[in-house]
């Protein structure tokens, strides 16, 4: 018997779903890795948005990591924020978010770095770690404070170098924003069972991309859920979406944080689903979400 698909009420959220659909088949993941690039390229493109006025932007290298550098047109502090895109550790790129990774910056009046890291299947894990940990460093090295954001994929890179940096004794990660995300929950419970068939993002595509990055089942750094202790982690901003089979990840990751000690402030935007981050121009919900990472963001960089 097939399980109903969940949806949401609010008009914005289902004109975004319309787009998507129209763009990025609901069973994209049984095409071709090119073909899913292209079709998530488009779709990116066409829910862009013009840079906020005087934004600056370089695309530079560290090491052999493509990144790219915003700068804001007012700086109000020398925290850099690192930015970790989502998209299933399959798809995305410095262009997919790249006006998410503006305005972020705009809003917090910050540097943001934004991460061009190896994708699967070409790299499997620990490539897509190792790539954003070597930014990390770099930026370490020269005594910034960082805050570390990621959504999705991007959300749990995020999430595990906070990890590494802790279990290295690397000091000045500040905080850690994760948006919707994938933390190596329970494919068979909670809401990968109630969400199963949520529109956006399916259990089954989760499994997908779980097989195709192909990390080590448990490992901490690859499954945060899985680690002994969150002891000595930053404090952490976490938001999720109803309508999302990740979202008990965040749920989960949340209370085991506010368990041991950490700070952290959680989120659960109840019309929305995955991705709802680029319908922030288009949904009332998804705006209110955006300005609260955006403002999370902005007080873990405050000098």
């Amino acid at each position: 018997m097939s399980v109903p698909s969940p949806v949401p009420t609010e008009k914005g959220i289902l004109q975004f779903l319309e787009i998507c659909d129209s763009f990025y088949p609901q069973d994209a993941v049984e095409a071709s890795v090119e073909q899913q690039r292209n079709w998530y390229d488009a779709l990116c493109a066409r829910l862009d948005r013009p840079l906020p006025p005087d934004m600056i932007f370089a695309d530079g290298m560290v090491q052999r990591i493509p990144i790219r550098r915003y700068r804001p047109r007012k700086i109000s502090t020398r925290t850099v924020l690192l930015y970790l895109h989502g998209g299933g550790f399959v798809v995305g790129s410095l262009e997919s978010h790249h006006a998410i990774c503006a305005e972020i910056a705009d809003f917090a009046g910050a540097e943001l770095v934004s991460v061009d890291y190896r994708l699967a299947p070409e790299y499997r894990w620990p490539a897509q770690t190792d790539d954003g940990f070597a930014v990390l460093k770099h930026l370490l090295s020269a005594n910034n404070k960082v805050v570390l954001i990621g959504d999705s994929a991007g959300g749990n890179l995020a999430a595990g170098l906070a990890l590494r940096a802790r279990d290295e004794e690397l000091s000045g990660v500040v905080g850690q924003v994760l948006i919707y995300p994938s933390l190596g929950g329970d494919v068979t419970a909670g809401s990968y069972v109630e969400m199963a068939a949520a529109p956006g993002l399916t259990t089954a595509d989760v499994a997908y991309y779980r097989e195709i990055l192909q990390a080590p089942a448990g490992a901490e750094i690859a499954e945060p859920l899985n680690a002994p202790s969150l002891a000595g982690l930053p404090p952490t901003f976490i938001t999720v979406a109803h309508f999302d089979p990740l979202r008990d990840d965040g749920r989960q990751y949340a209370a085991r944080l506010a368990a041991e000690g950490i700070g952290v402030r959680f989120r659960e935007e109840p019309q929305m689903v995955h991705a709802w981050l680029r319908a922030r121009h288009m949904s009332d919900g998804a705006r209110d979400g955006f300005h609260a990472v955006c403002e999370a963001i902005r007080d873990f960089a405050a000098p």
